[in-house]
């Protein structure tokens, strides 16, 4: 969801590309592909020789100024190999000579596929939920991000300043519990109907 927004915010004066490693977004953004087009996961799977110009081929435009790099159906297992071979930097690689892309990482573990795009990123967000549990688990990550975005819940005891202080990066936006955005995200509207508090959480991210 934050993802999106940015990416939507971003679209307003710059082309961007949103590239999806976590499997999401065309839901979030209310968008129905086709299950058997090739996506990032495919790419991916196809080992370090791949041709970076074969990205483009994953990539739909959904807007004047917004594309998407879907998963795909590739078995993630396949994918998450071909990080371990290298396809991964490659990746990262060619993600960085598109101009402006926001990528979805999904859940950052150092075994997971998305490591190494997240480490090799200009700038890197962590979207994480203000509990212990939360904070414990990004400190424990050798990977700092460059900034935090708080899903703030009511009755947690975890603040901003404890967060800053853990983590030593700034939280640079922050959500409360809205219901409008939920709503916004499940009748597949995001991307015609952004609410406001979405609205200024993109803003200050991006």
């Amino acid at each position: 969801m934050v993802a999106a927004a940015i990416a939507l915010r971003l679209a307003r004066s710059v082309p961007v590309v949103l590239a999806d490693l976590a499997g999401d977004l065309p839901l979030v953004l209310g968008l129905e592909m086709d299950p058997e087009k090739p996506g990032l996961a495919d790419w991916l799977a196809a080992g370090p020789g791949v041709s970076d110009d074969a990205l483009d081929r994953v990539t739909v435009p959904i807007g004047p100024r917004l594309s998407i790099m879907p998963r795909g159906p590739a078995a993630s297992a396949a994918a998450d190999r071909s990080f371990v071979n290298g396809t991964g930097a490659a990746l990262a690689e060619a993600l960085g000579r598109r101009g402006t892309v926001v990528v979805d990482c999904g859940a950052i573990t150092p075994d997971s596929p998305s490591w190494t795009v997240a480490a090799e990123a200009e700038q890197s967000l962590l979207v994480m939920r203000t509990c212990y549990i939360a904070l414990r688990r990004a400190m424990a990550l050798p990977l700092r991000p460059s900034g935090v975005v708080l899903l703030e819940e009511v009755g947690r005891m975890v603040d901003q300043q404890s967060v800053e202080e853990a983590l030593g990066v700034p939280v640079v936006a922050r959500i409360d519990w809205d219901q409008s955005i939920g709503k916004a995200v499940d009748i597949g509207l995001l991307s015609c109907r952004f609410p406001s508090k979405l609205r200024r959480v993109a803003r200050a991210a991006a």
